[in-house]
C-alpha cells in the first residue's frame, strides 16, 4: 500500500469498473482522472485563487462532493448541482390550492423540469383527495392519490435526467390517508399462483427470474405500477400508540366525502373528515408484510421528523428525497459532500493503525464552505427552489468508507467498539461543521430565516449542540440552518473511492458482483473487490486472512441497529441506512424491527431481506461462485463414501412412466444372465414385432443387482419408446467393443446410448459406454 510522508493512506489506481464510472458520470470532455475533475469543479465554485486553492485542498483531502456537483459544476450543460428536491403536491387539477401548493399538473410540469435538470423528486400525495371523494366542480367522484401516481411514475420514465442518470423519485403519504392501504400495495410483489398459474409454472417463472437478470428486471418493471417510485409511509406516533395498545385508527382528510361521515379534530388542531375506522394493527400488519416480501414500503417516524427539526418553527416537513436522507419541506433541496474516512487512516492494518481526526475536522471546514458556495453557483430547475435555498441554506455533509476506515484500524463493524468509533467519526464531523457554518457566519452572515431563540429552544437538534457551539451560534448566527446527512453514496464511492463501502454502511461483500445498466438499457455483472480488502491482500499478501472484515449479511439486525442508533443523535437531517435481513428471518421478529427502531428515537427506517422477485444491484461474488458450484456438481453426496444419488426435483413417477399409447400385443421376452462380482441378475428385456423385433421394457431381476441398474433399466425402457423404428439392416457408428470394429448388425432393438441410437452387441451389457457384464442368452431370441 502507497503511503504519503504522514502515514495516510492514498489512492491506488481505480479498479477498472470504478474507473469506466468516473469516466462516464463524472469527466467532462478530455478529462481523464480524479485530480481534473476536482480542479474543475474547484474553479467553478470558488470566487477568487484562495479560495480555489482551500477547494482543491479539501478534494485532495478526502472531501468528495456530491455527484451532482462533480458532473455539473463548471460544465456547458445548464444541469443543477443538487442531488435532490422535495416537490409539493396540492389537491387540485392546475393551478393553486388554499395552502399555495401547485395542482396535480402543475406539480407535474414542476418536477419534470427538475428531473430534466438533474435532480431527484420527492413527494407527499396525502393531500389528494381519496378515492370517493367529492369532486364538486365536475360533479363526480376522485380516483384518489395512487392513481395521480402512476402519471408521475410515467413522466419520470419518459424525461431524461441530465448526465447520465437515472430518474428518482419518492412517494410518501401518511397513514391517517384514507388510500393508505392501496397505497401500501401499490409495489407489491405479485403472487403468480394467485394470477392463475399452478406452483409448477409460478415457480418455472420464478426460476427464470433468478436465473435471467435482464428478464428478471424486465419482468418486476411490467408488474410494478410505480416501477420509478420508492415509496415510505409517514407513520405518526398517534398511530404507533394505537398499534402498542392494539387500539381503533381513525383515516382522515380534509375533503368532503360523498357520503356523509362525522369529523374530528386532529391534533394539529384541523378538523377533518373521518371515511373510516380501521385497528391500527391491520394497517401494521400490512406495512410489514409487504415490506417483509418486498422491501417496500419504508417507514418514516413523521412525528420524530419534525420534533427534532431546527426549523420547526418556520417549516413542516412531510416528505423526504428519494433516498430518505434528506427530510426536506416544500422546494426544500439536498447539496450533498461526503470525506471519504478511509483517507484519514494512518498506519493501515498494523498494531500502529490510529485515525486522524484533526485532520478530518479541518477537511470538514473547508467542506461546509465548499458546499454553501454551491448554493449561490449552481442553477436552479424553479425559481421556488432558488427561493427556498437562500432563505434557508440547508446543506447535507455526509460521510463514506466508514466500514472500511474501521477494517484498516482493526476494527470490526459489528461490534461495540464499532458503533463507539462510529458515533466519535459522527460527533467530530457534527462540531467540526457547525463550527464552520458560524465562522462563514462572521463574514456572509447567518441565513435570513434565523432565530437564535426559536433555533435552539429545547428539543431542537440545535438544542443538543455542546454549549461552546450554542454560545456562539447567539453570538454570530449560523449561515446553513442544517449540516449533516449521510448519504447512500455508491456511485461516488466507486468512481473516487475505488469501491470504498458506501456511507454508513457495512462492507456489503469482500468481493462484489455489481449490476449495472448500460447505455443500451441493458444490465452487466461486473466483479469488484471492495476498498480495503483490496488494500489488505495488497499489503498482507494474496492469501493472508483476517477476521476484522465482517458483511453486511454477516451481522445481525441488532448489530445494524446498534449502529444505526450511535449515529443518528448527531445528524440533524437523516441517514439513508439499510438494515439487512435474512431470507429465513421470522416475521413476528422482523416487526419488531421497526418498532425497536421507533422507540431508539430513529427518523425512519428501511429494510432489505433477500427475495427472487425484488432483486438486486449488489450481489456478493462469492456467493455468486458458491451458487455456480452448486448448479454444475453432480447429484451425488460428496460427503458419502458411496456417492449415493441425491434426488433433488422428484417428479411423479405415474408422470414419467405413464404411456397412453402402449401398444396392445403380447410383448416377446428375452432373458439375459449377466454374471456380475457382486452377483448374478438377470435382464429382461420385452419387444414388440413391427417387422422386426423392436425393445419395448426393460428389467432386471435378482437380489444383488448392483446399486442403481434397476432406476437405469427403467430409463432405458422410456429412453425404447421414443427411439424409431429403423430399417434393417443398418449401419450405425458405435463404440468399438470387441477386437474388431462393429459396423452393422442385424435383427431386433435399438437402445440410447449417450446422444447416439445404437444396436446392442451381442454379449454385452452396455450402459453409456461402460460394458458391465458379459451376457448369455437363456430364452428367446438372440439378436439384441
Amino acid at each position: 500500500m502507497k503511503t504519503n510522508d504522514s502515514n495516510l493512506s492514498v489512492p491506488q489506481a481505480l479498479q477498472q469498473l470504478c474507473y469506466d464510472v468516473l469516466l462516464e458520470k463524472y469527466a467532462a470532455p478530455g478529462e481523464s482522472s480524479v485530480r481534473e475533475i476536482q480542479e474543475r469543479v474547484a474553479t467553478s465554485l470558488a470566487d477568487d485563487k484562495a479560495q480555489q486553492a482551500r477547494f482543491v485542498s479539501a478534494q485532495a483531502g478526502g472531501f468528495v462532493p456530491g455527484g451532482r456537483i462533480n458532473s455539473a459544476a463548471g460544465m456547458d450543460r445548464v444541469s443543477t448541482m443538487i442531488n435532490c428536491f422535495v416537490q409539493p403536491v396540492g389537491d387540485s387539477m392546475s393551478g393553486s390550492n388554499q395552502d399555495g401548493q401547485p395542482g396535480i399538473m402543475d406539480a407535474l410540469r414542476e418536477s419534470a423540469e427538475t428531473m430534466r435538470r438533474g435532480g431527484g423528486v420527492g413527494y407527499d400525495f396525502s393531500s389528494i383527495r381519496p378515492v370517493g371523494a367529492r369532486v364538486k366542480g365536475t360533479d363526480s367522484k376522485a380516483s384518489g392519490p395512487v392513481s395521480y401516481m402512476r402519471v408521475f411514475d410515467r413522466m419520470c420514465q419518459t424525461v431524461e435526467s441530465a448526465g447520465a442518470r437515472r430518474g428518482a423519485q419518492m412517494g410518501v403519504m401518511r397513514v391517517d390517508h384514507p388510500d393508505i392501504e392501496m397505497f401500501i400495495d401499490a409495489k407489491k410483489t405479485p403472487d403468480f399462483s394467485q394470477m392463475g398459474l399452478d406452483k409448477k409454472d409460478a415457480d418455472g417463472l420464478l426460476d427464470l427470474v433468478r436465473k435471467n437478470q435482464g428478464f428478471g428486471w424486465s419482468l418486476r418493471s411490467a408488474f410494478a405500477t410505480l416501477s420509478n417510485f420508492n415509496i415510505s409511509v409517514a407513520v405518526t406516533d398517534e398511530f404507533m400508540n394505537a398499534v402498542v395498545n392494539d387500539s381503533d385508527f381513525d383515516l382522515v382528510h380534509d375533503a368532503e366525502p360523498v357520503e356523509a361521515c362525522p369529523t374530528k379534530v386532529c391534533t394539529d388542531g384541523k378538523a377533518r373528515f373521518v371515511y373510516r375506522t380501521v385497528k391500527a394493527i391491520e394497517i401494521w400488519t400490512k406495512i410489514m408484510r409487504n415490506t417483509y416480501y418486498g422491501a417496500e414500503p419504508g417507514v418514516l417516524f413523521i412525528d420524530r421528523i419534525n420534533q427534532d427539526n431546527n426549523l420547526r418553527y418556520c417549516e413542516v416537513i412531510k416528505a423526504t428525497n428519494p433516498c430518505g436522507e434528506q427530510t426536506l419541506p416544500p422546494y426544500g433541496c439536498c447539496c450533498l459532500g461526503s470525506p471519504n474516512l478511509t483517507r484519514f487512516v494512518s498506519n493501515p492494518f498494523t498494531l500502529m493503525a490510529s485515525f486522524d481526526f484533526d485532520g478530518l475536522s479541518k477537511v470538514v471546514a473547508k467542506a461546509v464552505e465548499m458546499l454553501d458556495k454551491v448554493l449561490d453557483k449552481t442553477h436552479w430547475p424553479l425559481p421556488q427552489q432558488a427561493s427556498e435555498a437562500a432563505n434557508k441554506r440547508r446543506i447535507g455533509l455526509g460521510h463514506f468508507g466508514l466500514a472500511d476506515a474501521m477494517a484498516m484500524l482493526g476494527i470490526r463493524y459489528d461490534s461495540q467498539q464499532g458503533a463507539d468509533f462510529a458515533a466519535h467519526v459522527s460527533e467530530v464531523l457534527r462540531d467540526s461543521a457547525y463550527m464552520a457554518s458560524v465562522n462563514l457566519a462572521k463574514t456572509l452572515g447567518a441565513f435570513p430565516f434565523f432565530d437564535a431563540e426559536k433555533y435552539l429552544e429545547e428539543g431542537t437538534f440545535a438544542s443538543r449542540l455542546p454549549e461552546k457551539i450554542k454560545d456562539a451560534i447567539r453570538m454570530y448566527g449560523i449561515r446553513n440552518s442544517h449540516l449533516l446527512s449521510i448519504a447512500p453514496t455508491g456511485t461516488i464511492s466507486m468512481a473516487f473511492g475505488d469501491n470504498a463501502s458506501s456511507g454508513i454502511e457495512p462492507i456489503f461483500s469482500l468481493r462484489q458482483q455489481r449490476n449495472k445498466m448500460m447505455a443500451d438499457g441493458s444490465r452487466q455483472i461486473f466483479e469488484l473487490e471492495d476498498y480495503a480488502y483490496r488494500q489488505f491482500k495488497l499489503s498482507k499478501g494474496e492469501d493472508a486472512k483476517s477476521d476484522v472484515f465482517v458483511t453486511a449479511m454477516q451481522m445481525t439486525v441488532a448489530d445494524h441497529l446498534r449502529v444505526l442508533g450511535a449515529v443518528a443523535p448527531y445528524i440533524d437531517s437523516a441517514i439513508s441506512k439499510t438494515v439487512n435481513v435474512p431470507a429465513d428471518y421470522p416475521f413476528e421478529d422482523f416487526q419488531q424491527v421497526y418498532m425497536d427502531a421507533w422507540r431508539m428515537g430513529l427518523k425512519g427506517i428501511t429494510t432489505y431481506r433477500p427475495n427472487d422477485m425484488i432483486g438486486a444491484v449488489l450481489v456478493s461474488a462469492d456467493d455468486a461462485d458458491k451458487k455456480a458450484a452448486v448448479a454444475t456438481e453432480q447429484d451425488l453426496r460428496q460427503d458419502d463414501p458411496d456417492r449415493r444419488v441425491v434426488l433433488k426435483d422428484v417428479q411423479n413417477i405415474n408422470d414419467v412412466m405413464r404411456w397412453p399409447d402402449r401398444p396392445d400385443v403380447n410383448p416377446e421376452g428375452i432373458t439375459y444372465r449377466v454374471k456380475h462380482p457382486q452377483g448374478s441378475f438377470a435382464v429382461v428385456v420385452n419387444h414388440f414385432r413391427n417387422g422386426h423385433l423392436h425393445p419395448l421394457e426393460v428389467f432386471v431381476a435378482g437380489a444383488e443387482q448392483p446399486r442403481g441398474l434397476a432406476a437405469i433399466a427403467k430409463s432405458l425402457s422410456v429412453d425404447s419408446r421414443c427411439i424409431p423404428c429403423l430399417p434393417s439392416p443398418c449401419q450405425l457408428p458405435v463404440r468399438n467393443l470387441w477386437s474388431s470394429p462393429v459396423e452393422h448388425w442385424f435383427g431386433g432393438g435399438y437402445l440410447l446410448c449417450g446422444d447416439r441410437i445404437v444396436r446392442r452387441p451381442v454379449g454385452a451389457l452396455l450402459v453409456g459406454d461402460v460394458v458391465i457384464g458379459r451376457m448369455e442368452p437363456v430364452t428367446g431370441h438372440v439378436g439384441l
